[in-house]
């Protein structure tokens, strides 16, 4: 079986997205799913490429269980649309630059994260990187939520 493999994308890849990625990759891997599910992290923009997540990421992540050490910010391409079956943006800044990336037959791979989780009642995750640790906190607990319902849902889709 072809692993599925999932995307996340926000814009330079050091806060949301390694965030993202680091739970989801943790929720995969604790409900025994790591041979199905493969995931990685992007970023529109390529302020970053290279670096690891910024600190506070990294620290608000490891202060609950997630190491995101281990990941370097990389700029999203158009080949990612060929490889990914779900590219999941932070936001909508982010869904829309994707958007004008993605070529036609893949677009619907492209999703909001938040929209797995419409009782948080909101549709973006608010970039913490001019503000203090409260707001990556804040990150962590949305991402957290919405990556088990999207956890869920691939679960169903793909019958796992």
């Amino acid at each position: 079986m072809k692993k599925i493999s999932v995307l996340f994308v926000c814009m330079g890849n050091i806060c949301r997205s390694p965030t993202a990625h680091g739970v989801f990759e943790k929720l995969v891997e604790d409900t025994g799913l790591s041979q199905y599910i493969e995931v990685d992290s992007a970023g529109t923009h390529a302020y970053h490429v290279g670096n690891p997540p910024d600190p506070r990421a990294q620290k608000t992540a490891l202060s609950r269980g997630v190491d995101l050490s281990q990941q370097r910010a990389r700029q999203a391409e158009h080949s990612d649309f060929e490889r990914f079956d779900y590219v999941i943006a932070m936001d909508q800044d982010n869904l829309n630059n994707l958007l004008a990336i993605a070529p036609e037959n893949h677009r619907e791979k492209l999703h909001l994260l938040l929209d797995f989780a419409p009782e948080l009642e909101k549709r973006e995750v608010p970039d913490p990187y001019f503000g203090g640790t409260r707001g990556f906190d804040k990150v962590f607990d949305l991402v957290s939520d919405a990556s088990q319902a999207l956890l869920t849902a691939i679960r169903r889709k793909h019958q796992l």
